[in-house]
């Protein structure tokens, strides 16, 4: 399953953003996956001496924690930071999976459950950068405005397409849930949904009922 999500961050986090992005080292992002030839992108230097950094991170996980569709739809355990990624015209991403685990500090692996995509450039002013998720023999392309958010599995092939005019930025998040089977977080998002939709207008006794069940399933799947 996929999640869409409209405003993410709020303008005057956008803009804060692209000025962090504006003074902010970048370095070649083929620096965390060196084995992929196909990795032409830059990203901001991991540094927790750097204020801009920090602050990049803050703002990102905020507004993540902050909205119920992500909470309700990922049942996120563990974030890795938050990472500015970049992409100058000529620049792409080929298609590839992400890493099972990623290192996190102070010690310690992230299941990488689910990947994020937060977009940070006016999809105006910039040409091609589609982010291209793989189901079988199709494709969907993503091209969010600014603020918006794309969460997708990260067993999921997916690419980046070549920017051909202009420069895409954007922030990219690893989530490890607390429901690590795709399937299973799938059918408790739907039942969460259903709940919301449709729990007034089950009898009472019927919409208890209707808990259990689902709370059980979250007890039975879910590992804190």
């Amino acid at each position: 399953m996929f999640l869409e999500i409209k405003s993410l961050l709020a303008a005057a986090e956008i803009e804060r953003m692209r000025a962090l992005a504006s003074s902010m080292q970048f370095v070649e992002g083929r620096v965390s996956n060196q084995s992929n030839p196909t990795k032409q992108n830059l990203q901001a230097a991991r540094s927790g001496a750097d204020p801009r950094y920090t602050e990049s991170v803050k703002i990102v996980t905020e507004a993540l924690a902050r909205s119920r569709e992500f909470r309700e739809f990922a049942f996120p355990k563990r974030l890795s930071e938050p990472l500015l990624s970049r992409y100058d015209t000529g620049m792409s991403y080929g298609a590839h999976p992400d890493s099972p685990y990623l290192p996190v500090a102070p010690s310690g692996l992230l299941r990488t459950d689910l990947s994020a995509t937060i977009f940070i450039s006016d999809p105006d002013s910039y040409v091609g950068g589609e982010l291209v998720v793989y189901l079988g023999t199709r494709k969907l392309a993503f091209k969010g405005s600014a603020g918006d958010a794309i969460v997708y599995p990260s067993t999921k092939l997916h690419e980046v397409s070549k920017v051909t005019q202009g420069s895409r930025l954007v922030s990219i998040v690893f989530i490890e849930s607390i429901i690590a089977d795709e399937y299973k977080r799938a059918q408790i998002y739907e039942l969460n949904e259903i709940a919301a939709l449709e729990g007034n207008n089950m009898s009472w006794e019927n919409r208890m009922r209707f808990e259990v069940a689902r709370n059980n399933l979250m007890r039975m799947w879910s590992k804190s």
